[in-house]
């Protein structure tokens, strides 16, 4: 299914990338066409203005030439107003004619050109109506009767024609081009059409193609599911029968507890009780290197007794564990310092204590744990010194893999200032009947701290230790704030 869902997404990266570019160039496509119009139709426009204007200024210089030649021949002054209103629109007309501009080159001169001459020809008709109006009339016929305003009025017909020769060739050439752009703008309509047929169609085939293949996948994936379940049921069956053993294995181990605690008990408590009636009925007799045997034979047989208590005692770790109730590791430890009180004493020991969680556990495994490190730090201490130990608490979260998240930790750490051992050891004293010193040093069978990390283990939490030879000791167990987490972790 991971590869299933990896495929169709590729798939459909590669059809979405090809339709971002199917669409991106259509729309470059759109936008040059567009632009090309606009511009088309602007250049349309300008010219036409610029036609219409020139042509106005053309025509009101003819309106005003008719007004003053009518008025210079009947000297009736209602010949004046046409001129008089064409002048007066002149030259708001140039000022129009100089604001627009021409996209052909040479254009901006001749327009000039032809103001100037406007210019000109206003400047002469001025001249003639001013001496008309002043009765002048034979000087201003005169005047006009000269070849200078007819020749300028020949420049400015001139320039008017050659202005929109040039400009209507221009017109032409953007009719031309806007007819170019549209048969684009069909060319550019009909390819966005067929691409974007083609795109339904290519999305179409790639959803049926996605949901063969899905079917495709969901059926081996069923298949695969049927063939895990008949593996899980007869791992299963395998489990049951495996447990089914363990059971019985666990019931065995339990009647031969019972054996070791009885059975094996009773031959020892003979060998001790006649060896003390040896002593105490031939003591006389049996000289000092008899009564030295008898000694050692005693000795052996309490070791002997020993040893079976204290793999009694490991072994019912998890075989006859409690269930977990609210315990308060202070009342737990409390308890613990009153049962060593007098070794605390005798030792001169300090213990710093912080204030402990309360914690979901076996209380009398707990009280055993404890015991048993504690016991150790007073035992274990440098001659001539007193020993401190320190009982320190904090909570911690760490990321656990199993469970995919953090988790919460009770961090309980037991340190002292006795002889410590080298940390090349440290596997070695978790480790049944493992000692690191000789038994006329330190009395013990060297069990006590695998028993402790069974009980930690049981709990769903881990023992460790650092130390220096010299320098003392620090044990720090670890046990999950959830305990139900990890009950019986330590029996799995």
């Amino acid at each position: 299914m991971h590869k299933q869902k990896g495929k169709i997404t590729l798939n459909w990266a590669g059809f979405i990338a090809i339709v971002l570019c199917i669409v991106i160039a259509n729309a470059i496509l759109a936008v040059n066409t567009i632009r090309s119009l606009t511009e088309t139709q602007n250049s349309l426009d300008n010219t036409n203005s610029l036609n219409t204007a020139i042509e106005r200024l053309h025509l009101s210089v003819v309106q005003a030439e008719s007004g003053q030649r009518g008025y210079l021949l009947t000297d009736r002054e209602d010949y004046l107003l046409p001129y008089n209103d064409a002048i007066a629109s002149m030259q708001a007309q140039i000022m129009l004619v100089k604001s627009l501009h021409s996209e052909i080159p040479g254009q901006a001169e001749r327009i000039a050109r032809f103001i100037f001459l406007v210019n000109d020809k206003i400047a002469i008709m001025s001249q003639i109506t001013d001496l008309a109006l002043a009765d002048k009339n034979v000087k201003a016929r005169r005047l006009l009767l000269t070849d200078k305003g007819r020749e300028l009025y020949k420049d400015i017909r001139a320039a008017v024609d050659e202005i929109h020769m040039r400009e209507l060739n221009f017109k032409v050439e953007q009719f031309a081009k806007l007819s170019q752009i549209k048969n684009d703008a069909k060319l550019t309509f009909v390819i966005t059409a067929v691409t974007s047929t083609l795109l339904i169609i290519g999305m179409f085939i790639l959803t049926r193609i996605n949901s063969l293949n899905a079917a495709k996948y969901r059926a081996d994936l069923e298949m695969q599911n049927e063939t895990l379940a008949a593996k899980v049921s007869e791992r299963t069956q395998e489990l049951t029968i495996y447990s089914d053993e363990l059971s019985r294995s666990n019931r065995e181990l339990e009647e031969f507890a019972f054996v070791a605690s009885h059975d094996l008990q009773e031959p020892l408590r003979k060998i001790q009780a006649f060896s003390d009636r040896l002593e105490s009925m031939f003591k006389d007799d049996l000289g000092e290197k008899g009564l030295d045997y008898i000694n050692r034979m005693k000795n052996a047989a309490q070791r002997m007794s020993n040893l079976i208590n204290d793999l009694l005692e490991f072994s019912r770790v998890t075989t006859r564990g409690k269930d977990f109730i609210d315990t308060d590791l202070n009342e737990v430890v409390h308890e613990v310092l009153d049962d060593l009180e007098i070794a605390i004493k005798e030792s001169e020991a300090t213990v710093n204590l912080d204030t402990l969680p309360h914690i979901q556990a076996d209380p009398s495994q707990m009280l055993q744990l404890f015991l048993n490190i504690l016991s150790n730090a007073v035992k274990f201490r440098r001659e001539n010194v007193p020993p401190i130990i320190t009982i320190s608490y904090q909570r911690t979260e760490e990321f656990s893999p199993a469970h995919n998240s953090d988790v919460a930790w009770e961090i309980i750490t037991i340190s002292d200032n006795g002889i410590g051992f080298s940390e090349e050891y440290l596997e070695k004293i978790f480790v049944p009947f493992q000692r690191l010193h000789g038994r006329s040093q330190y009395k013990g069978t060297g069990i006590g701290l695998s028993v402790c990390r069974r009980i930690v283990e049981r709990h769903g939490g881990e023992i460790t230790a650092t130390s220096q030879v010299g320098e003392g000791a620090s044990f720090t167990i670890k046990l999950p704030v959830e305990t139900s987490l990890f009950t019986l972790q330590g029996e799995a």
